[in-house]
């Protein structure tokens, strides 16, 4: 009996070490969602930037962001979430397919299959959330490899929110944020303009016309411009130094909610949408004196707020807008309009 039994078991250790290691395979760190073809199209893209400003999603801007796909296939980027943009744009768009990736981590951003799969779209999106995860997730990563790559092979590309906010070259990160802190508004950005909070970052994406660039969002909607004006105002300075005369201007785009700056690579661009966009430079004679624990003073800005409908050239840096200038002074802002409104 001691015989039979040893040899049963030894069996059943076999069979064991067989069946183990095939049912114990790790799941993969991302997640991936498609609907349309499984093959992917044989296009040729075209270039286009979509800068959506956030809130509900803009039929237009997305209609726009399709067709440079040329009836390929869209990719939806995000670092949280659901596969919910696929089903709405494959409705709005005739595209061989849409597909969802989420990369939450560092390692499903190393997975090769998802190096593969951005390489392998006719357009690109990154959806709203929180940009940190963006940059904490996909930074120094494959995932960011392939989106340069893709830019560079004239692969369409558009962000909504916090996929907006890491288009430019500059991008504030909300890496300084904590778990339940509110978002950075512009009076605390104001109040100290080297808070931990506003962390800036350069470089995630090479967009050669957002050269020189930040973006905002949802921008009069959530009172941004005054954190928008600190952004620019700190780029380049350094601490407690009075800042001189510079010979080239940095930039910021701020977009309305439910708004889209549909950009072309030649720079001209149009906004669509139910609101404005704001392009604001940093003239040569800018200039103040930042400091930690210090409101800002800093000015002027020259602001060119352009409505629904109308055009702009971010490589002139002119447009169909109204014009004014914003100054700050001790963290209060002011405004050459009539009114003196800041929008």
């Amino acid at each position: 009996m001691t015989k039979v039994i040893c040899k049963w078991a030894a069996a059943l250790v076999l069979l064991l070490a067989v069946v183990i290691p095939c049912s114990a395979q790790p799941a993969p760190a991302y997640e991936y969602f498609r609907v349309g073809n499984a093959a992917e199209a044989q296009v040729k893209p075209q270039a286009g930037y979509a800068l959506m400003g956030g809130g509900e999603d803009l039929d237009e801007a997305f209609q726009w962001l399709c067709a440079r796909a040329n009836g390929g296939d869209l990719l939806v980027l995000r670092a949280t979430g659901t596969d919910a943009y696929n089903e709405y744009i494959q409705k709005l768009c005739h595209l061989n397919s849409v597909a969802t990736v989420v990369i939450p981590n560092r390692e499903a951003a190393n997975d090769p299959f998802v190096a593969k799969t951005i390489r392998s779209a006719s357009a690109i999106f990154i959806a709203g959330g929180d940009q940190a995860n963006y940059l904490n997730f996909w930074e120094r990563t494959p995932v960011q490899t392939a989106l340069n790559d893709a830019i560079a092979r004239n692969v369409p590309l558009g962000g909504t929110s916090a996929g907006l906010a890491v288009l430019g070259e500059y991008a504030y990160t909300a890496q300084g944020d904590k778990p339940k802190d509110p978002d950075l508004d512009s009076k605390m950005a104001l109040h100290d303009p080297y808070s931990q909070r506003v962390t800036l970052a350069r470089g995630f994406l090479d967009i050669p016309v957002l050269k020189g660039v930040i973006t905002d969002t949802h921008f009069a909607k959530r009172d941004r411009m005054g954190r928008l004006l600190v952004f620019l105002a700190r780029l380049d300075e350094p601490d407690g130094k009075a800042v001189p005369p510079r010979a080239t201007a940095l930039r910021g785009v701020g977009v309305e909610q439910g708004v889209s700056v549909l950009l072309e690579p030649d720079g001209q661009a149009s906004v669509v949408g139910k609101g404005c966009a704001y392009f604001i430079g940093l003239p040569a004679e800018s200039e103040g004196l930042i400091r930690r624990n210090t409101p800002l003073t800093f000015g002027p800005y020259a602001v060119q707020k352009v409505a629904s409908g109308h055009g702009f050239n971010l490589k002139s840096w002119t447009g169909d807008a109204t014009r004014y200038s914003l100054s700050v002074k001790d963290g209060v802002i002011s405004s050459t309009q009539a009114d003196g409104a800041i929008y």
